[in-house]
């Protein structure tokens, strides 16, 4: 007994502190008892842990009655609470302004938010991942000042981004900073749902620290890496419908012979002389001697063969669809004291509006990194391989200009429809999406880093890292036999491409970080070694004897081939360093240096100096205004100066460069006038070994605050850009002979805007919670500098009225000042050829008499006066709403589609035409504002003019959503931590524009792709 008994004190201790309980508890905020979601609660010194639900809710089972928890949130001090035996844990974390301001990425370090002094918007990439762009840019839209994002329909989302307007007669694309990696490839191959922040950097002195490839802004991704706790898996997926939602209405076959019918009258010629097969029952009011319509007669068929049926297509429903997306995400990650994992797949279909047109991307990642010896090196990768494939097709074009008499298919179904003689050649709409579904390209992109980090001494840590973009693409275009009325191919080809191209990117990085006393100093210094070589091949084949697709291979043809290929490399070789300065928090300075070498310029100028400074004032640490404006949380003026440059030119601009030209190169030498000729080269570009860098310097100044215990934020700026040094190639004279061609720095051009942004954090209650967040920004564009040979490349007569003291591609021709309406009008004009009762009149600006080309003048301006965005995020409970409107405002669109909608001849009279031409001006309808339709363009109404020109003002509804996330009681069970399930859409509604714009989108005004609206609804999964 007394052994047992022993026994028993010695195992009773340890049986103690390994008994196993369950705790749980609530986590609020200090500063207001609000509670906190996403709160990280893990057992110390294990993998074990959970997070906060919606109202703050945490529950731990099986832990250690002894063990301690660490409670951690971004921009809160993390506390550690011994269990003590304890079930429930109630905590109270307060807020630390320094963690939350250490989040901003900048420039090959990270920055407290309130020290940057330069010009840098930090993306809410929540929201922006509620879109469902293939492209995560494209999301960006009206959601950062001064950042104008453009696109259309397109199933790959293709995406224009302006960072404060054009800078440059060049490439105007930003730079993209993925992981530390640059890039300027295609953003529709990052999967949105492995990006953790997005910071947008605008002016010079945030920028200049990349240099060379930075004038026209820097946006810096940094994807997702594991947290410490315990392991996580997320599963997002959502399929969306997409649609057409307003067209171009196009005359049907009984509205074009209408039209046809009275082109003719009012041509003075008898309408059943039409070539397009269609005849009239007409004939002449007595009394009033105007003629009249009673019937249309089609023909039954249109070729004496009968194949083709005379039809009433609606060619635009013909090559459209309803469009599907299906989108499904996984991720798995976990982190400790030793390391982190995040793992992603991710797939993303979308089978576009137009038929058989289609993108898909499958992903994957791998972002790691590991501690060793004793935490004092970190080494790791952030590694992504993309595979996408897309077939194009956008017959938008030929589906309006198509006639609707013409059938899609001949009468047995097998062939295609297409023009017969009389009609125009435009091909079959259908034949061309069917014909071209085979035609796609695949591309195998591995993008990403390995890096490695040392923490030398206390504050100095010394990085290097291997980046490494390898994209492999082919193409694939086969072109089939068709005959499709009088059109025909009877021989088929193949043409295939194929392209690889590896950039690599070796950057290595000192930093230090030192605090003595109130003084705060960082330093950065670094070097960075970019190489990118490129090569492509192509070939082709004619006469495949089979068109199948498992045949569409060039060894199966058996006619005429070809081939060809090319490549090219640059290098750029750069030093860069950075000094940081803060006293106080209160004053705050910074200064960059980088010198670039690029391999695009000659020995003379080959490196270039890029410098920047920028100062901050933090107003609210001043104790005058602490004392007195006790409602001013933050007030921060910065003043910021730099300089980028931009080396966007061919790879080969400096040298002399010849090419073999049979044609024009090969001579009888021996004149003997037979036979092969020897063949020699032609010079096609001379030299210039003093091209330089182009050069944009940038003036910023701004303000950021907070007021109202930050429920009220926001920013504004004020920059002026200057660009010099413009790198272009010049047309050049005949004189010059053979080789003229040569790059030279010459224009210069200058941006001046101001953004203001706006936002409110708003806790009603404890139950609902607003989120407002406005943004407004505008600039003013103009060229300031061109070389004579130029000067009337950009627009103007030649004669004296050019681009200069103008915004670039500004739009330059004829006033339109409305319609003739009375034979008094016409008699008053001045001399116009072609004029006429119901025809335009345009304006004698010179006032001699003569309406010519010496009455154009500039007549309008494709960039906007303002640009706006506003973002709204409301929780209420369980349930979460959002909403993003984004417009512009003033300005100046070409409207292509009046070409085809409001006149018979201006640019053939073979197609169809839109329904407006119903309203057509005519002696019946005098108030109309339409030409009245004729078979000739005798006015030259087709002249570029005003009447071309609208208001390409709008207001649309960009994106909204709204969710529902389940409470931890309901899932509990499931062992599932966080439940959403949510629906939206994107391109919901266009809620103004202007009222001159007569199209259907000011927003894609052209022939391009549909931007269609798009449902979806999906679900968001944590375990």
């Amino acid at each position: 007994m007394k052994i047992r008994a022993l026994l028993s004190l010695l195992i009773l201790p340890a049986w103690l502190t390994a008994q196993q309980i369950n705790v749980a508890g609530n986590v609020i905020s200090v500063d207001d008892n609000i509670p906190l979601s996403g709160v990280s609660v893990t057992v110390k010194n294990t993998t074990k842990g959970t997070a906060t639900d919606f109202d703050g809710n945490y529950s731990l089972n099986n832990v250690d009655s002894d063990a301690t928890l660490v409670f951690s949130y971004l921009g809160f001090v993390s506390q550690e609470i011994a269990i003590d035996g304890r079930t429930s844990i109630d905590i109270a974390l307060s807020s630390d302004s320094e963690q939350l301001d250490a989040v901003v990425v900048t420039g090959y370090q990270k920055e407290r938010k309130k020290d940057i002094t330069g010009a840098v918007s930090v993306v809410d990439v929540e929201e922006m991942k509620k879109q469902t762009a293939a492209n995560p840019i494209r999301a960006l839209q009206g959601r950062v000042p001064g950042m104008l994002v453009t696109g259309n329909g397109e199933p790959s989302s293709p995406t224009t981004v302006r960072i404060r307007g054009i800078g440059t007669l060049n490439n105007n694309d930003p730079l993209y900073i993925i992981d530390g990696v640059p890039t300027k490839a295609g953003m529709h191959e990052l999967n949105p749902r492995d990006i953790e922040s997005i910071q947008v950097l605008k002016d010079a002195s945030a920028a200049s620290i990349y240099g060379s490839r930075a004038a026209n802004g820097v946006i810096i991704v940094t994807t997702k890496d594991g947290k410490i706790g315990k392991a996580s898996l997320n599963i997002d997926a959502y399929t969306s419908v997409s649609n057409y939602t307003t067209k171009t209405e196009m005359l049907d076959t009984e509205e074009y012979g209408q039209v046809l019918w009275q082109a003719f009258i009012n041509n003075g010629t008898n309408p059943n002389s039409n070539s397009v097969q269609y005849r009239f029952d007409w004939g002449v009011n007595s009394e009033t001697g105007r003629p009249f319509l009673n019937e249309v007669l089609v023909p039954e068929f249109l070729d004496d063969e009968g194949t083709l049926r005379s039809s009433n297509t609606d060619w635009f429903d013909e090559i459209t669809r309803m469009g599907v997306i299906q989108n499904v995400d996984m991720s798995l990650s976990n982190g400790n004291d030793q390391g982190n994992y995040y793992f992603s797949l991710g797939y993303y279909n979308n089978e576009g509006i137009i038929k058989t047109t289609e993108f898909n991307r499958l992903s994957a990642r791998i972002n790691s990194d590991y501690k060793i010896f004793n935490g004092k090196v970190t080494i790791g990768e952030n590694l992504s391989i993309t595979k996408t494939n897309e077939v194009g097709g956008s017959p938008i074009n030929e589906a309006l200009q198509a006639l609707p008499i013409i059938p899609v298919r001949t009468v047995d179904g097998m062939g295609w429809g297409g023009p017969v003689g009389g009609m125009n050649d435009r091909q079959n709409p259908v034949r061309l999406l069917e014909d071209n579904k085979e035609n796609d390209y695949d591309f195998l992109r591995i993008f990403g880093n390995f890096y490695a980090e040392a923490h030398l001494l206390e504050g100095l840590n010394l990085r290097t890292s291997i980046g490494i973009d390898y994209s492999n693409y082919f193409a694939k275009n086969f072109r089939k036999r068709y005959e499709s009325g009088y059109l025909n191919n009877p021989v088929n080809r193949l043409q295939t491409n194929q392209s690889h191209t590896l950039k690599t990117t070796w950057t290595n990085t000192l930093n230090y970080d030192y605090t003595l006393g109130d003084h705060s100093f960082g330093a950065l210094a670094g070097t960075e070694l970019y190489k990118e070589k490129f090569n492509t091949f192509y070939a082709s084949r004619e006469d495949f004897v089979i068109e199948g697709e498992d045949f569409q291979y060039l060894d199966a043809g058996t006619g005429e081939k070809n081939n060809g290929g090319s490549g090219a490399e640059n290098i750029l070789m750069s030093y860069f360093s950075r000094l940081n300065y803060s006293y106080k928090d209160r004053y705050l300075a910074s200064g960059t240096l980088r010198y670039d070498g690029s391999s695009r310029f000659g020995q003379n100028n080959r490196y270039g100096l890029f410098p920047a400074f920028s100062l901050g004032w933090r107003v609210s640490e001043e104790k005058f205004l602490k004392d007195n404006l006790s409602f001013v949380d933050d007030l921060k003026f910065r003043f910021g100066w730099g300089v980028t440059g931009n080396q966007e030119i061919d790879n080969n601009a400096i040298y002399n460069i010849y090419l073999t030209d049979y044609a024009n190169t090969a001579y009888d030498i021996n004149g003997v006038g037979s036979g092969v000729l020897p063949s020699g080269y032609k010079l096609v570009q001379n030299s210039n070994p003093n091209l330089r860098w182009e050069e944009s310097t940038m003036t910023n100044f701004g303000l950021d605050f907070e007021l109202f215990d930050q429920t009220l934020y926001g920013s504004a700026e004020y920059y002026i850009r200057e660009t010099e040094d413009i790198l272009l190639l010049p047309p050049y004279i005949g004189v010059l002979g053979e080789g003229g061609n040569q790059w030279v720095n010459g224009a210069s051009m200058e941006n001046r805007g101001f953004e203001i942004s706006l936002g409110t954090r708003l806790n009603v209650t404890d139950e609902l919670y607003i989120n407002l967040d406005g943004n407004i920004s505008q600039y003013r564009n103009k060229i300031t500098k061109l070389p004579n040979e130029v000067i009337n490349a950009y627009g103007g007569d030649g004669r004296g009225q050019n681009i200069l003291g103008r915004p670039i591609n500004s739009f330059f021709g004829y006033v339109a000042d409305g319609l003739f309406r009375s034979e008094e009008e016409v008699n008053n004009h001045a001399d116009q050829p072609g004029k006429g009762l119901g025809r335009i009149r345009y304006e004698d600006l010179n006032n001699d008499g003569v309406i010519n080309d010496f009455d154009r003048t500039w007549i309008g301006v494709p960039h906007p006066d303002l640009t706006y965005g506003l973002n709204a995020n409301i929780s209420f409970r369980q349930f979460d709403l959002s909403f993003l409107l984004q417009g512009v405002i003033g300005v100046d669109v070409i409207n292509d589609f009046k070409y085809a909608t409001d006149f018979w001849s201006v640019s053939e009279t073979g197609s169809n035409k839109g329904t407006r031409l119903l309203n057509a001006w005519s002696p019946e309808n005098p108030n109309s504002d339409i030409p009245a339709v004729s078979l000739t363009d005798s006015n030259f109404e087709s002249r570029f003019s005003t009447y071309f020109i609208e208001n390409g003002s709008y207001l649309k509804l960009r994106n909204a959503q709204i969710g529902y996330t389940f409470d931890n009681s309901i899932i509990d069970d499931l062992n599932i931590e966080t439940l959403r399930i949510y629906g939206g859409g994107d391109n919901l509604a266009l809620l103004a524009k202007s009222d001159s714009f007569t199209g259907i989108d000011p927003e894609n005004p052209g022939f391009g792709y549909p931007n269609p609206l798009i449902i979806t609804v999906g679900l968001n999964l944590k375990f």
